[in-house]
């Protein structure tokens, strides 16, 4: 009797060791998907490269060269006056400056710190400073940080023509 008492509690408890491990293998494999909402052309989210990788991209590139791209990068600072710009983190270093191809459509201007993936044309120019002291007064930065900006500088960017926006 003791035999078949203990024989029913061995089968029971390797059963419920049998139930845990399948649990703690879908939990293994579990697959968190991204929901992006859209702005211009629809793209996938597929193929895009890590910002880092465009940077080591971008260094190479001379003033004028340009290269079709898909990126995903943070968002590091965002238009504040429509959307109409945004600057991602590429690395440590560096950013890219992006804009939205024939001004045909804007970014919401509470996306900083989000994720994007963004399509389009990367290329290399010379802002002016003229240029860059508009972005600066777009970013809301103050007349003495506006003031310091006295020179032309080499800087790396982007038209996109789609946009995802992680939610």
């Amino acid at each position: 009797m003791k035999s078949i008492t203990l024989l029913i509690i061995c089968v029971l408890m390797l059963n419920s060791c049998k139930n845990k491990r399948q649990e703690e293998v879908k939990n293994s494999v579990k697959i968190e998907k991204i929901e992006y909402a859209s702005f211009g052309t629809e793209i996938i989210a597929d193929d895009a490269i890590d910002a880092s990788s465009m940077a080591a991209h971008f260094k190479t590139m001379n003033v004028g060269d340009s290269i079709n791209s898909k990126i995903i990068a943070e968002v590091n600072e965002v238009c504040q006056t429509k959307g109409c710009w945004m600057r991602l983190n590429l690395d440590d270093e560096n950013e890219v400056m992006v804009k939205f191809k024939d001004y045909g459509f804007f970014v919401p201007k509470d996306i900083t710190g989000k994720k994007v993936i963004i399509n389009g044309m990367a290329f290399v120019k010379e802002l002016s400073v003229d240029e860059q002291r508009h972005y600066a007064e777009d970013a809301g930065k103050s007349t003495e940080e506006i003031a310091k900006i006295t020179e032309p500088k080499k800087t790396f960017s982007f038209e996109a023509d789609g946009v995802l926006v992680a939610q």
